[in-house]
């Protein structure tokens, strides 16, 4: 099962951190654009191949610390098919690199749409008679709100893929609350019962660890929440967003772990993609000093795992 190899790679680097790749023009050197757009122009095609060199270079600088990367697809969307290419070539790069990879798309629609959705990130696509690869993360993230319908496809993609998937819970953002604290007649929690049904889902992808292949998006701006839900959900695998720039600390995701120190990975994404901004390092250091806040997060991380 796929998060069965996330938490293998979590000992291994004895680190529960995955890399947000979540690049903007504004988080790059100025050489690294200036290069690209010499060669492709201030062109879709130049800030690709800007993005995809900056994502390279990171990779490289944190693949022995990290076990995992999240590349956010809105930032590869935004440069139309060639930043959709580099999604592709930097999935393939961070893989090459030993890398577990969650794709942070939240998909969410039902039957056939679902399942192209599912084939297009976890799974294979089909021409004509032979399968093919189209973008291949390891998990997706994913919204449940349209309930097992949009998760079936998924479930059994996953199943025949070796893939994973984390559920929206409790998001990160100030808003979460407005639809998302709501209580049900029952007096429980809308993230409640969506952790539930992440639970129960998660049946049907067992994982050798005690987590299941369904886990869950918990955001590290709402630690009294992620406590609850790490007591509630002991099968439920957590991503948590929300460190770093939104303001989430090691303090407040020491609840997302169970007693082993494991259950969950936090994301931290301009923290790291900026660290040389933050630092005023020169900006040929860039890499460097991501690696160096990733080293940070990782201690921080240590003292309350």
């Amino acid at each position: 099962m796929a998060l069965d190899r996330l938490m293998e790679a979590i000992r291994k680097k004895d680190n529960p951190t995955v890399a947000g790749l979540d690049p903007r023009l504004e988080y790059l050197p100025e050489y690294i654009k200036q290069e690209a757009f010499r060669e492709w122009g201030e062109t879709l095609e130049g800030a690709a191949a800007a993005i995809l060199r900056f994502n390279q270079e990171l990779i490289d600088a944190l693949c022995d610390i990290v076990p995992a990367v999240k590349p956010q697809a809105a930032y590869y969307e935004l440069f139309g098919w060639p930043g959709m290419r580099a999604l592709c070539e930097t999935i393939a790069y961070a893989h090459a690199k030993g890398l577990f990879v969650i794709t942070d798309g939240k998909r969410n629609d039902i039957g056939s749409t679902m399942e192209a959705y599912a084939a297009a990130h976890l799974g294979e696509t089909m021409v004509a008679d032979k399968a093919c690869e189209a973008f291949g993360g390891d998990a997706l993230t994913v919204n449940g709100y349209l309930g097992m319908d949009g998760i079936r496809p998924l479930l059994e993609v996953c199943r025949r893929h070796d893939r994973g998937l984390f559920v929206l819970v409790k998001t990160s953002n100030p808003s979460s609350g407005e639809l998302q604290d709501l209580r049900l007649e029952s007096g429980e929690t809308i993230y409640r019962r969506m952790g539930a049904l992440c639970e129960t889902w998660g049946e049907q992808l067992p994982g050798k660890y005690g987590y299941s292949g369904v886990g869950a998006v918990v955001g590290a701006t709402w630690p009294e929440q992620l406590t609850e839900l790490r007591r509630v959900l002991p099968h439920t695998f957590f991503l948590v967003p929300g460190y770093g720039a939104q303001g989430g600390g090691a303090s407040d995701v020491a609840g997302a772990f169970d007693s082993d120190g494991m259950g969950a990975v936090v994301n931290s994404s301009r923290a790291l993609l900026c660290a040389w901004q933050k630092e005023g390092c020169p900006p040929e250091d860039f890499a460097g000093a991501a690696r160096r806040e990733a080293l940070r997060m990782k201690e921080a991380l240590a003292s309350v795992r």
